[in-house]
C-alpha cells in the first residue's frame, strides 16, 4: 500500500482553508495536517518539514494595527519558505495572495511581498510554485459583516436585518468558493490553470452589487412565491447555494399553503420561469379528481402512497384507457394533451400524487376544459 501524500493547509480555520480541508479530507490518499494563528508558532517548522505539498492560504486582511500587514502575511510567508530552504525541501506551494497585490496600499504590498518570496524559492530550488491573484470569494462558511458583501448580505437578508449598498452600479469581480477548492485541488495533481505567472480561478463571475443585492431578495421571496430561481444561470446557481447556507437554525422550513376541501387537498410546491411546477395532490378514498384535458399543458402523475386508477378518453373517442398505480412501484404517467383525464383513490388510505406541469398555473389562461372521462351510455 503505498504511503499517503501529507499536506498542509495553513490558514486551516478561515473560510477557504475550512472548506479546502473538508474537501481534501474525502480522500483516502491524503493525510491532511492544519495550523492556524491560534497554534503555536513554532509547531509550524515540523509541519513544513513534513510535508509534501503545502497550501499556504494563512494571511491577514483585517489588522488593528497596518503593521500586522506584513508580520501576517509577507513575514509568514519567510517562515515558510525558509524552513523549506533550511530543511533541503522542494516542496510545491502553492499561495493565496489577492487582486490587491498590484495595489500599493498596506495589505497589496504585503501580499506582493509574499508572492515575490514565493517564486524566489521557485526559482531558487526548481520546487513547483503557484500563486493566485484571488479577487472575491463568495461561498458557504464566508464570514458576514467582516469583508465580504455577499455573505453580509445573504446573512442579513436571511435573518431579517438591514444591508446597505452605497453604490449599486459598482461592479464586483466573484469566484465561487468550490469552483476555488477544485482548482486548488487540480494544481495539487498536476493539473494547473495557468496565466502567464499567476494561476487563475474559472469561472470568473462579474455582475453589479445592485444586482447581487437584488438576487438575494428575490431568494427570500421564494418562499412564499414558491419560485425556484433560474438554475440555468451559474452565479444565481451558486449565489442561491451561499444565501440558504446562512438562514437561521430554527428557519430551515416554510409551509405551503394547502387548498383543502371534503376531496382531500391540493398544494403548489415548487414553480419555475421555464421548467413548470410541481404540487402535491391528496384525495381520500374513493375521490375522483380531474375529469379535465388540456390543449398545450401536459403533466406528469406519480403516486408517492396509496391505490389508484388513472382513466384517459381521447377527446371525441369513446375507448377509455386505464392505468392503475400504486406507491408501492413508483411509475410515471404521462397526461398527454388532447386527453380527458381523471384520478381515482382505489384504495383504503389517502392518496398522495406528485404531480408536474410543464407551465406554471395562469389563472388568466388556464388552458383546462371540463369533461368527464367516463361516458354515460
Amino acid at each position: 500500500m503505498s504511503e499517503k501524500t501529507n499536506v498542509l493547509v495553513t490558514g486551516a480555520s478561515g473560510f477557504v482553508g475550512k472548506n479546502l480541508v473538508v474537501t481534501l479530507s474525502h480522500r483516502t490518499d491524503i493525510s491532511v495536517t492544519g495550523f492556524d494563528v491560534d497554534d503555536e508558532p513554532a509547531a509550524l517548522h515540523a509541519l513544513v518539514r513534513d510535508a509534501d505539498f503545502i497550501f499556504h492560504l494563512a494571511g491577514v486582511n483585517r489588522p488593528q494595527s497596518p503593521d500586522e500587514f506584513s508580520t501576517g502575511n509577507a513575514d509568514l510567508t519567510r517562515t515558510v519558505v525558509y524552513d523549506l530552504i533550511e530543511y533541503g525541501k522542494e516542496t510545491p506551494l502553492l499561495i493565496s495572495s489577492s487582486t490587491q497585490a498590484a495595489q500599493n496600499n498596506p495589505y497589496g504590498i504585503s501580499k506582493r511581498e509574499a508572492e515575490d518570496t514565493v517564486f524566489s524559492y521557485g526559482k531558487a530550488t526548481g520546487a513547483p510554485v503557484y500563486v493566485y491573484r484571488l479577487p472575491n470569494i463568495f461561498g458557504k462558511w464566508c464570514r458576514p459583516n467582516y469583508n465580504s458583501a455577499v455573505a453580509t448580505f445573504c446573512n442579513n437578508i436571511a435573518n431579517d436585518l438591514p444591508i446597505q449598498v452605497n453604490d449599486p452600479t459598482v461592479t464586483m469581480n466573484l469566484v465561487y468558493i468550490d469552483d476555488v477548492i477544485n482548482d486548488f485541488i487540480s494544481v495539487m495533481d498536476g493539473k494547473p490553470h495557468t496565466s502567464g505567472i499567476y494561476c487563475q480561478v474559472q469561472p470568473l463571475h462579474s455582475i453589479t452589487l445592485g444586482k447581487v443585492a437584488d438576487l438575494i431578495r428575490s431568494f427570500k421571496e421564494t418562499r412564499a412565491n414558491i419560485n425556484i430561481p433560474d438554475m440555468s444561470d451559474p452565479f444565481t446557481k451558486k449565489l442561491y447555494s451561499t444565501y440558504l447556507s446562512y438562514l437561521p437554525h430554527d428557519s430551515f422550513s416554510y409551509p405551503l399553503k394547502m387548498n383543502v376541501d371534503e376531496r382531500g387537498s391540493f398544494s403548489e410546491f415548487v414553480k419555475t420561469a421555464d421548467r413548470g411546477q410541481v404540487s402535491v395532490n391528496i384525495s381520500k378514498p374513493g375521490v375522483t379528481k380531474g375529469n379535465h384535458w388540456h390543449h398545450t399543458k401536459n403533466e406528469k402523475f406519480l403516486v408517492v402512497s396509496g391505490q389508484a386508477i388513472i382513466r384517459f378518453r381521447k377527446v371525441g373517442s369513446t375507448e377509455v384507457i386505464n392505468y392503475p398505480v400504486s406507491g408501492e412501484e413508483l411509475e410515471v404517467v404521462d397526461i398527454p394533451t388532447g386527453y380527458t383525464h381523471s384520478i381515482t383513490n382505489t384504495g383504503k388510505t389517502d392518496l398522495v400524487t406528485v404531480m408536474w406541469c410543464n407551465e406554471a398555473y395562469n389563472p388568466e389562461i388556464p388552458d383546462t376544459y371540463f369533461e368527464p372521462v367516463m361516458i354515460r351510455s
